[in-house]
């Protein structure tokens, strides 16, 4: 089968690698029908962390189960299904505690051993505890909500949970480091699911801007560093801002969320710090700060956000601007790390 896979540095491209397949009884075998490239793949892709050449890639995918193993129970074959971006059995204490991205026996799609999202098909460990149906089906899916679905694999999950470890409720006002799909995705969780009444999204890309407006965003800051600390404190009275998300995990966003907090404020941080394994902690000491940050239990939010897409309430998949054919997927890591695309799909 046909599936992208990593060259090099700056190099992506889609190769035949070994047919998907069930391996244990726990198994499903999912063909997909749309994939994406995520801010996150693109460390390996600029450079910043290591990546083995000839590696699977990709962790984010919708599609349809060609085949089950023996023991799965809650999908079936033809079921059109979400997978979260890692697999996990939902009965360890780890997913007990709704964080399923530290499940015992998990794993993330697209690591070494697995197959990638970026692909014509993949096996998925665990599927009972992994991945959810989508009512209705295949012909129960309308084409207008599938880059909405899409979303909810990982983006969409991922920036509502930088709200929600922000301590966002409703009526908060709340300040957005980052204008890629997680921090645009985190302004339409605190606004639509959460109930922000004020959402200050720092952003200097203007169709990123314009976005963040369409997904309740109030203000658009496009200072940065201590301009943008400034800029903040100004339309706040000089108090700063009580929750802050920080979706980016570089040090000069995790200074800018620092810094705009408000005494007692909380950051959720849902921003990778390959950059950053340090954070000084002398000023969130004095300030009274709660840091909270960690990967996103997607598997946890999935249920609840595609009853809202479904019902037409919650629109994520508009972070995608840009479609490709899976072939072109390089094209689609160059568009992104350029900034010329917020979030490239994938139709293999």
């Amino acid at each position: 089968m046909r599936a992208a896979i990593f060259e090099a540095v700056g190099r992506v491209a889609v190769a035949e690698v070994p047919d998907a397949e069930l391996r244990e009884p726990t198994d499903a075998l999912v063909r997909v029908v749309r994939a994406c490239v995520c801010g996150s793949d693109l460390w390996a892709y600029r450079g910043v962390i290591p990546k083995t050449e000839g590696s699977r890639l990709g962790h984010e995918f919708i599609g349809i189960v060609e085949a089950i193993g023996t023991a799965v129970r809650t999908v079936g074959i033809g079921d059109f299904v979400i997978a979260p971006f890692q697999w996990s059995d939902n009965t360890c204490a780890a997913c007990l505690d709704g964080i399923q991205t530290r499940c015992e026996h998990g794993g993330t799609f697209g690591a070494a051993g697995s197959d990638g999202g970026q692909g014509e098909a993949v096996r998925v460990p665990l599927a009972d505890g992994t991945l959810i149906a989508v009512p209705g089906g295949p012909s129960g899916v309308d084409a207008s909500v599938i880059p909405s679905l899409l979303a909810l694999t990982d983006v969409a999950a991922t920036g509502l949970h930088g709200a929600v470890l922000a301590g966002v409720t409703t009526g908060s006002t709340v300040a957005v480091v980052g204008d890629g799909a997680v921090g645009l995705s985190a302004v339409l969780g605190a606004a639509t699911v959460l109930g922000a009444d004020r959402i200050i999204l720092m952003s200097r890309h203007e169709d990123r801007g314009e976005l963040g407006r369409i997904f309740g965003a109030t203000d658009i800051v496009a200072e940065r560093g201590e301009e943008g600390i400034a800029r903040v404190r100004e339309l706040t009275r000089g108090l700063g801002v009580r929750h802050v998300v920080e979706a980016v995990g570089t040090p000069k966003s995790w200074k800018m969320a620092i810094g705009m907090a408000r005494v007692g404020g909380t950051i959720g941080a849902v921003g990778v710090p390959h950059t950053s394994p340090q954070l000084g902690i002398f000023t969130p000491f004095v300030q009274h700060l709660t840091l909270s940050f960690g990967i996103a239990p997607v598997r946890r939010y999935l249920p609840d956000l595609l009853a809202r897409v479904l019902a037409g309430s919650y629109n994520p998949g508009a972070v995608f601007d840009l479609d490709l054919p899976l072939d072109r997927v390089g094209d689609g890591y160059a568009a992104m790390s350029d900034r010329r695309s917020i979030k490239t799909m994938l139709t293999p």
